[in-house]
């Protein structure tokens, strides 16, 4: 369930926790110390009441609306079995139960500030345990002891299942074992030395309780704890890959994709039957006089003409549609799905004059003396079906034809081709 309540702007979420690098440091220190040591704070100690909050809110609400009925069912099932005046005498302090316990499960309905939810049921609790001591009392002979015994039973069973904070849960204690002696030592029936002795009897058993409590918390809060880690463990595998994947199908010099990524985009077009009926226009573009620019030039400034050449194509593609890599030395394969034979080859003329606009040096070249590209196309027609590897053997077709009739063109392929 999703909290709603105001929290402080410092308090981090799960995921940003485990992006957290002083969140995550004190993950790993408590865990790597013992299990009894471990003690949350500050944001943790929010992240971990966060995590828990809908277990703990559904079992106060049940714990609550169980005691409410069983309070009601009870009082009725006196009035039919006890003389009247005990009945009677039971229904005013036990009449005040029922509103209580629902008020608290309608506070625990949904997330509210901290402090007041805790306020509610630690106060709440006080007067469900107030009002089954005060029938006890009211009611007199055997009902006087066996209710504060009931008393203690319900404050027992809160504190095993309420996963609240250790302070709320040793208040609890503390304020049914103060309730029970204050009413034991006004016990006709007993002396002072037995209201003692039982009072120190159950103290005992809610100590223990409570320390049963804590090793649940704390264990719970471990259990967290390793989620988080694992959590970020996972991620950061997850991120690993993702970065593995990326360099796997991108080419490291122009950060274009790569020739086995375009080869794996092709297969998913044309649906891994190798074959694909809609209309797609394929492009083989190639540097011009590129080994001679590296000869004359260097490899350095070659990889900056890649890298330049590169990016003015990227820069021409419709994003989330048409795809470009690097397909080999200076050759880039581009794939422009939907796209008609007239459209294909003006993109493939912008590219060709963005690239000698850019006028990048290349002393090798005749005419400018700059970088020029020449270009094939090949179109497949809607409703046609060949392979992609057939396409793009067109579009070299045409690339052959561009470098033979001059280079710096574009040029269509043609069945006669």
């Amino acid at each position: 369930m999703h909290i709603q309540e105001k929290t402080d702007s410092a308090v981090l979420s799960p995921f940003d926790a485990q992006n957290d690098p002083f969140t995550m440091a004190e993950v790993e220190r408590l865990l790597g110390g013992r299990t009894r040591d471990i003690y949350l704070k500050d944001k943790i100690s929010e992240l971990f009441r966060r995590r828990i909050w809908s277990q703990t809110a559904k079992i106060i609400r049940a714990w609550m609306i169980w005691v409410a009925l069983l309070d009601v069912l009870t009082l009725a099932l006196n009035l039919l079995m006890l003389p009247r005046a005990v009945a009677l005498s039971m229904i005013l302090p036990g009449s005040f139960l029922p509103p209580v316990a629902l008020g608290v499960a309608f506070v625990w309905r949904k997330p509210r500030a901290h402090w007041l939810q805790t306020g509610v049921l630690i106060a709440g609790m006080f007067l469900i345990l107030l009002s089954i001591a005060l029938v006890g009392a009211s009611a007199g002979g055997e009902f006087y002891e066996r209710h504060l015994s009931i008393m203690l039973f319900v404050a027992i069973t809160a504190i095993i299942i309420f996963a609240i904070p250790l302070s709320s849960t040793i208040t609890i204690a503390g304020f049914s074992l103060g309730l029970y002696l204050v009413f034991q030592l006004q016990n006709p029936n007993l002396e002072i030395a037995s209201s003692l002795d039982a009072t120190l009897f159950f103290a005992i058993g809610i100590i223990a309780t409570i320390v049963a409590r804590r090793t649940m918390t704390i264990l719970a809060q471990k259990t967290f704890l390793l989620e988080l880690r694992d959590r970020r463990r996972v991620n950061q595998l997850a991120e690993a890959n993702a970065r593995l994947e990326h360099l796997a199908r991108t080419d490291p010099l122009t950060g274009i994709a790569n020739r086995r990524w375009m080869m794996e985009t092709l297969d998913q077009l044309w649906g891994h039957s190798r074959k694909y009926s809609g209309q797609v226009a394929m492009l083989m573009c190639d540097i011009d006089d590129f080994k001679n620019l590296n000869d004359k030039l260097g490899h350095a400034e070659g990889d900056r003409c890649l890298i330049k050449v590169a990016g003015i194509i990227q820069s021409h593609m419709r994003r989330e549609r048409d795809h470009v890599a690097r397909y080999g030395g200076e050759e880039f394969l581009v794939v422009l799905p939907e796209m008609e034979e007239r459209k294909a080859c003006a993109l493939a003329e912008r590219i060709r004059e963005s690239i000698e606009a850019a006028a990048l040096s290349n002393p090798s070249s005749g005419g400018s003396n700059c970088v020029t590209l020449s270009i094939g196309v090949a179109v497949q027609a809607p409703g046609g079906s060949i392979s992609p590897e057939q396409l793009q053997r067109r579009a070299d077709m045409a690339l052959y034809r561009a470098k033979q009739t001059g280079r710096n063109r574009v040029e269509l392929y043609r069945p006669g081709d």
